[in-house]
């Protein structure tokens, strides 16, 4: 008999065996939203997709993973490269892509770019002008554009259309629909996704996590039932916690997390290690069951490398090559 767990308003409940699951659920002390898990399952699952858990009687189909009920164009991709990375999306007549402003590297020549308001996931004709805002907003808040670039194939047989990352890293792939329906990742990780994914915004329910988490008090949700490609740095890894299973990690080096999995910081703990530790104040400690993506160049602290090796004055680059004996006193024999 499985030991299942359940998370009731945000919080992880359990062990209960199948019979007082199944009771809960015809009581209405769970829903079919209600997320649930157990050994051999790969993340939470909406009670919805899990028939031994339903009450036959209700005679209701379960949902769409995606919980806006609009779902995602179905599109084939192929990643080439290997430290700067680049997704080619296939599209057949008629099916879009979705992608942050500039991303995009090349298209075929019957594609159709539009810029949009919001974050794309609502069609003009389905979408009215509050759900358009509603998306922009949402953008706003998690400090990216208020517009989006959709990619629409109009040929005849099949176009394609490519996004390149910003910098060297990998581009994962996720399909929402082995996810719940929904990714939580770091508020610039979005590339690009099929049209009808809806990009929003996670808030940090703990004020810990809030100011100390290295992402902000906001970080990004990913929701639908589509593709979608987030970019992170260096190399990737992907961590599958089981049910209480915690690991602590640098807070920058934090991609992306199921929305089962419970995120918050811990002090580095010490004085002396936290001031010359070089890790910093604060770690992020993530709660399993689920799946979490971490990173191993965060592009803060490849940026921190390069602005410490920039000149640091106004002079410009030296001439002096860096092999040369002088080194630094070089410059003294110059004008």
């Amino acid at each position: 008999m499985h030991s299942w767990y359940v998370v009731v308003n945000g919080q992880q409940q359990g062990p209960f065996d199948q019979l007082q699951v199944q009771q809960a659920f015809k009581s209405g002390q769970y829903s079919l939203e209600t997320l649930v898990w157990r050994d051999g399952f790969r993340d939470w699952t909406p009670i919805a997709q899990i028939p031994e858990l339903q009450n036959s009687a209700t005679g209701m189909a379960p949902p769409p993973p995606g919980s806006s009920g609009i779902h995602a164009h179905e599109i084939d991709y192929t990643i080439f490269g290997n430290e700067m990375q680049f997704v080619e999306i296939e599209l057949d007549p008629q099916e879009s892509a979705v992608a942050e402003a500039g991303a995009m590297m090349y298209m075929s020549d019957a594609i159709q770019m539009e810029t949009v308001f919001g974050d794309g996931s609502h069609s003009s004709e389905r979408g009215g002008l509050m759900d358009k805002m509603l998306g922009a907003g949402k953008r706003l808040i998690t400090g990216e554009s208020l517009f989006t670039t959709v990619f629409t194939f109009m040929g005849q047989g099949k176009g394609t259309v490519a996004f390149a990352s910003p910098y060297p890293g990998k581009i994962i792939p996720l399909d929402l629909k082995n996810y719940g329906g929904k990714i939580i990742c770091q508020k610039d990780a979005f590339l690009c996704a099929a049209k009808g994914v809806s990009l929003g915004i996670a808030f940090q329910q703990k004020i810990s996590t809030a100011l100390f988490g290295g992402e902000g008090f906001i970080m990004q949700k990913l929701e639908g039932d589509g593709l979608t490609f987030v970019h992170a740095g260096g190399t990737i890894v992907e961590k599958e916690l089981r049910a209480g299973e915690t690991i602590r990690v640098d807070t920058g080096c934090l991609v992306a997390l199921t929305q089962t999995v419970d995120y918050n910081i811990e002090f580095v703990g010490g004085v002396k290690s936290a001031i010359f530790g070089g890790e910093g104040f604060f770690f992020a400690t993530l709660t399993g069951p689920g799946h979490v993506w971490l990173q191993s160049l965060p592009f803060s602290r490849l940026a921190g490398k390069i602005h410490s090796a920039a000149p640091q004055n106004n002079a410009g680059f030296s001439t002096q090559g860096e092999g040369s004996v002088l080194g630094g006193l070089g410059s003294l024999f110059q004008k």
